[in-house]
């Protein structure tokens, strides 16, 4: 699964790395948590964009945004099929950036957090969905969810899933309205091995309210 993330990159090399101005204004962050504002990247009229959306996906059915909560998390086996999430796999992907994310591994009584990043460091994408919920006042509220598939032999001993990272190359596929569903789920599979590594860091990311550097300094436990 994916619970926690990072994105510390400055929103200008963010913007200048996806080619998309909304990001410049994006400032960095080292333990994004369920239900807080994240960019993503999407396609609208074929042209690229980047919005803040809340991660947590809240169906349009939903009768409260707080499922959202539970809802930060898609299966790449039953995305498709799912009602929660079939609709926005359908109609509304998008590209959930990140420069890292975190795991944690019970040790006794303890749990041992590990941070997951590239071997080159650069900020890369997981496969999102979107959705847009109204509530009863009619204020829209935009909210997201990763996918996430079965790890890699290189992350497996940290958790059995992890995060559907999308190449670069592959990018322009999974946004375009229309590929098919075949090709689609074809995406969805664990990222080849020796692309990213793990390093335990310090109980200090623990709590979802510290912010800062701090969080994924290296600490052997």
């Amino acid at each position: 699964m994916c619970g926690r993330y990072t994105l510390s990159t400055s929103g200008q090399n963010l913007a200048d790395e996806f080619g998309v101005s909304e990001l410049a204004s994006w400032l960095p962050r080292y333990n994004i948590a369920p239900t807080q504002s994240v960019p993503v990247i999407m396609r609208t009229n074929a042209t690229l964009c980047a919005k803040q959306l809340h991660w947590g996906l809240v169906p349009a059915w939903s009768k409260d945004k707080k499922i959202g909560s539970k809802m930060i998390n898609a299966r790449a086996e039953t995305v498709a099929e799912k009602p929660s999430f079939r609709n926005a796999f359908r109609a509304r992907r998008c590209l959930i950036i990140a420069d890292g994310y975190y795991e944690w591994i019970k040790r006794g009584d303890a749990k041992q957090a590990h941070f997951v990043t590239t071997e080159i460091g650069r900020p890369f994408t997981f496969a999102g969905l979107w959705e847009s919920w109204t509530s009863d006042d009619a204020s829209a509220y935009e909210s997201c969810s990763i996918i996430t598939c079965t790890s890699n032999d290189d992350l497996a001993e940290l958790h059995t899933r992890m995060p559907v990272f999308i190449s670069p190359s592959e990018r322009s596929l999974w946004l375009d309205d229309n590929s098919s569903k075949s090709a689609l789920l074809g995406l969805l599979r664990p990222a080849p091995n020796g692309i990213f590594k793990a390093r335990p860091v310090s109980a200090f990311v623990n709590s979802p309210a510290h912010e800062g550097p701090g969080c994924i300094v290296a600490h052997q436990p």
